[in-house]
């Protein structure tokens, strides 16, 4: 059980953490700063966070 509990804490920030970059990011955008290390590194973190995600729903655990 305590597996599963690990499971969900981990998926539930990772959910977290990527609605609060996509946030950020569309601050940044909309500040017309997209050219910007911050920025570029929220999407590169964005991807990972698709792809993680994405395997998750794979597997079908989304």
């Amino acid at each position: 059980m305590e597996r599963i509990e690990a499971f969900e804490k981990m998926l539930s920030d990772l959910q977290a953490q990527a609605e609060f970059e996509r946030q950020k990011m569309a601050e940044l955008k909309a500040a017309g700063k997209e050219k910007t290390a911050t920025y570029r590194q929220y999407f590169g973190n964005r991807l990972f966070y698709k792809m993680m995600l994405d395997k998750y729903k794979q597997y079908g655990l989304l």
